[in-house]
């Protein structure tokens, strides 16, 4: 989509665009910024040397894409009769906390706070059960299989009395399961 709004942060290190279709796409310096060695003083070496370095270090940024999100969706106003488009009007970055990136969007009627954070995945580990120890039919809970299908009510109970949630031919081992792991989180 066209792009109808750019911001870039205070510090030059973020990039965010808004674009007509509602949507805000950040993007991140990647370049490294070599900024220190120009500050110092040198003494001793000639001033074509210290324009070469300033040469070096005033090259083009360089961003990579970090995210996108849609920010805005078109809207009816029924007051005005008025319909709003999803266009981004406007970005402005505020003040980062947390490692988190803050900004503002808006549109011609809605002003939105953005948070912007990395996140760690967090993956549930399988839980396992050691074949070899399994007793019985080898399954842990399954419903019970009769041969005379039970009437049930609209609530899922049952009318034939109480409903076993594990099978008939399942026993636990004395001692109880020590190969039964609970799932853990993992990082």
């Amino acid at each position: 989509d066209i792009i109808s709004a750019i911001e870039f942060d205070k510090t030059g290190d973020h990039l965010a665009t808004g674009d007509r279709g509602g949507r805000v796409v950040l993007f991140e310096r990647t370049d490294t910024k070599d900024v220190g060695s120009a500050t110092i003083v040198h003494h001793g070496v000639s001033r074509r040397d210290l324009e070469r370095m300033d040469y070096l270090i005033s090259r083009h940024p360089e961003f990579r894409y970090k995210t996108e999100f849609q920010s805005h969706e078109p809207e009816f106003d029924y007051l005005k009769s008025l319909e709003i488009e999803e266009k981004i009007n406007k970005i402005r970055w505020c003040q980062t906390a947390n490692s988190a990136l803050f900004l503002l969007s808006t549109n011609d009627k809605t002003i939105k706070f953005w948070k912007v954070q990395e996140k760690k995945v967090k993956k549930i580990s399988d839980m396992n059960l050691d074949p070899s120890k399994a007793v019985g039919n080898g399954s842990i809970a399954s419903s019970s299989n009769s041969s005379s299908p039970k009437p049930c009510l609209a609530n899922g109970s049952s009318l034939g009395g109480s409903y076993n949630y594990l099978s008939h031919d399942f026993s636990f081992p004395p001692g109880g399961l020590p190969s039964l792991h609970l799932p853990v989180v993992v990082v």
